[in-house]
């Protein structure tokens, strides 16, 4: 009892560790940091993701310049993304105690990129700081019940790889059944659903090879064929025999290496020019 609590403690930290860093990597992730204007710091989040179809809306609470009694004042300097186009300037406009401006709406997978400038009439700040933009992708609408099911069943898939993985360290007894669990959620998650969800974001079931040279996809069909190696190896392991074991490590520690390698990295961009869908960071 007190091996598989320990063994299932330590699968269940490994994943929530990743699933934070999965979340907190990826290109979709907020943009975060200050507009300094004066003493007055003001908190910010730009969003980096929008649906087609929808004007993405910047806000940016200046609550607290107000009640310092400051007038500010905003602008979103925005183009699209990759281009050369001529930059675009959109005044922020007050509502309540926000500045708020939208962008408008692209294309599923098109690009924008963007930044905000704050200023009260004697400071001016911008963000994101040091000359860098905030990107942001448009895609189309995902159900919600098929986006849950392939969450869940991903999330699921590194727990049980992350709990195989572990009983094949210790040769324990769950080897084989938890191996095949990984691999099921992961095919399901990740090679069926996954396609699906990419579909109704981005018009296009598969853009990882030999069709494109989108990371996300080619990085699960990695991690579907290492469990499958190691389900074929371990598919005679008993307790007290595990058979297969090592393949089982290897397939966790390659499980590890691909959620380590942020979502949506090298995914699916909108081409300005042709109108096609291309890859890229």
């Amino acid at each position: 009892m007190k091996r598989a609590f320990a063994l299932w403690s330590v699968a269940f930290v490994l994943t929530v560790a990743f699933l934070v860093w999965q979340k907190m990597s990826g290109p979709t992730y907020p943009v975060r940091g200050s507009f300094e204007l004066g003493e007055v710091e003001i908190p910010a989040r730009l969003t980096r993701s929008g649906i087609t179809g929808e004007d993405m809306v910047i806000k940016v609470d200046v609550a607290e310049a107000l009640q310092a009694g400051k007038t500010v004042t905003g602008n979103v300097i925005w183009r699209r993304y990759p281009t050369d186009d001529p930059w675009q300037t959109l005044p922020m406009v007050p509502r309540d105690d926000d500045l708020q401006a939208a962008l408008p709406h692209q294309p599923m997978a098109g690009k924008l990129e963007y930044r905000v400038e704050l200023s009260d009439g004697t400071d001016t700040s911008i963000l994101p700081t040091g000359g860098s933009h905030a990107v942001a992708r448009f895609k189309g609408g995902v159900p919600a019940l098929v986006l849950i099911f392939h969450v869940s069943l991903l999330v699921l898939g590194f727990l049980f790889s992350t709990g195989a993985g572990l009983e094949g360290l210790t040769g324990g007894a769950g080897l084989r059944t938890l191996s095949r669990l990984a691999l099921g959620c992961l095919l399901v998650g990740g090679l069926i659903l996954g396609p699906i969800v990419q579909k109704y974001a981005f018009d296009a079931f598969w853009t990882g090879w030999p069709f494109g040279q989108d990371w996300t996809d080619n990085k699960l069909a990695v991690g579907a064929l290492l469990w499958l190696l190691a389900v074929w190896r371990t598919r005679e392991a008993l307790p007290g025999r595990p058979r297969g074991r090592w393949f089982a490590v290897a397939a966790m520690v390659g499980i590890f290496v691909i959620f380590a390698i942020p979502h949506s990295i090298h995914g699916s961009t909108y081409d300005y020019a042709t109108g096609e869908h291309i890859q890229r960071m």
